[in-house]
């Protein structure tokens, strides 16, 4: 039986079994959960806004998110959420889906890292960063019910350290090409004319998350 959750459950279609088959051959457990964990996040959060998306391409997103960490499909020069980005395309088109809606799962997932604009976007780009938002910092955790939170959490469960285990997945699929990490500039005007600014930092926001382990 399919499981589901609030009445959100896995697209039942073929794409999305091979998505499902893909993504668990070539991630870790800990970045499999985590991207499933983000699909119903995001699904639910759809649900409770009455947002129309299309299902399987905000799973694609989900599932494909963090394969820029992986080994396999790590550039040597382009930021994670690029490579994770390239490679759903990669699949999409192989499956024939057409090329506007692997546009959108491209920006998702290449976007997902990025505060502030994909809440503006189609349905799904903005989806998946705050399913991505909801399972890694803990945004808008209250806006879950515990029995949402629960069983999404059993069925995909976290590692009992999950926060400093996925911060060391993090570094290791991006401490290779370190330059790959530059991103917001402004905080460096600020901190270049304020000398007692205090950027803020992704790891200390994830380790002060709602969220337990």
């Amino acid at each position: 039986m399919q499981f589901s959750v609030s009445g959100i459950a896995i697209p039942d279609s073929k794409l999305a079994r091979e998505i499902t088959e893909l993504v668990r051959d070539t991630e870790s457990t800990l970045l499999f959960n985590h991207s499933s964990r983000v699909y119903y996040w995001a699904a639910l959060t759809g649900k409770r806004m009455g947002l129309q998306y299309d299902a399987e391409l905000l799973y694609a997103g989900a599932m494909f998110h963090d394969m820029g960490l992986t080994e396999q499909h790590s550039s040597a020069d382009k930021r994670f959420e690029v490579d994770g980005a390239n490679v759903a395309a990669a699949f999409l088109r192989s499956r024939g889906i057409d090329q506007h809606d692997v546009d959108t799962v491209w920006t998702a997932i290449a976007l997902h890292t990025t505060p502030g604009v994909p809440e503006f976007m189609h349905p799904v780009v903005a989806l998946l960063t705050t399913g991505v938002e909801m399972d890694v910092l803990g945004i808008r955790y209250d806006q879950f019910g515990d029995h949402d939170r629960e069983t999404v959490v059993h069925q995909y469960p976290r590692t009992e350290h999950f926060k400093e285990d996925i911060i060391q997945a993090f570094y290791n699929g991006i401490k290779h090409k370190p330059d790959t990490t530059f991103g917001n500039v402004k905080a460096d005007v600020i901190a270049d004319k304020e000398p007692h600014f205090h950027r803020g930092n992704f790891c200390s926001v994830i380790r002060q998350s709602a969220w337990k382990g």
